[in-house]
């Protein structure tokens, strides 16, 4: 089913051709994926908050519903162009680092990993990896498409955003079947899926 609503539009120049950050970043000492726990910055509250309902909202159950519901592949359809174009009316709200439009970030990416040459399927990958978030556009709440990932229905990795602070109200972090998996020894392949046994 194609997508007739309109996208908005906003004029893109390659700040890569322009300016080039490296350098500036180096020398004001600022550093990428800041995480604070407690910030007066709008952004970084609104960065917090939506990391607090992804970690209570985001259960082996309802990603389990998910992939039921999204994997009909029945809500839209698109190139991978006109993908991209939706993206410029989304800005990551997990993102402390970002405040342009997906689109943005995703060209900058790819065109940062141009400097690998050997991996021209890298640059791909690096256009594509945020393809999902217009999942926000047919219904899915920012915290159900965007963020770091992490794995469901087990521990939580000491590597997730936020990891102390915001799982307290997670059901899975209460349900004694899943409270103690510290490996992943019980994921069995099925269908394609990883299923518990």
């Amino acid at each position: 089913m194609a997508d007739s609503s309109p996208t908005p539009r906003i004029l893109m120049i390659d700040p890569s051709l322009v300016f080039r950050p490296e350098e500036a970043i180096k020398k004001s000492g600022w550093h990428f994926r800041n995480f604070p726990e407690d910030s007066d910055d709008p952004q970084l509250k609104k960065v917090k908050e939506t990391y607090v309902k992804m970690h209570t909202y985001q259960t082996l159950d309802y990603v389990k519903k998910k992939h039921e519901h999204w994997r009909k592949f029945d809500k839209f359809e698109a190139t991978i162009l006109e993908a991209l174009q939706k993206l410029n009316a989304l800005v990551d709200e997990s993102d402390p680092d970002v405040s342009v439009p997906n689109i943005v970030h995703a060209f900058q990416t790819a065109e940062r990993i141009r400097a690998a040459p050997d991996k021209d399927w890298l640059q791909l990958t690096g256009l594509i990896h945020d393809l999902g978030k217009v999942m926000a556009f047919y219904g899915e709440p920012q915290f159900s498409t965007v963020g770091d990932t992490f794995v469901v229905g087990c521990e939580v990795g000491k590597s997730v955003v936020y990891r102390d602070t915001t799982f307290h109200d997670n059901p899975d972090m209460k349900d004694p079947k899943l409270k103690d998996l510290t490996n992943l020894s019980f994921w069995t392949k099925i269908d394609g899926d990883r299923t518990r046994e």
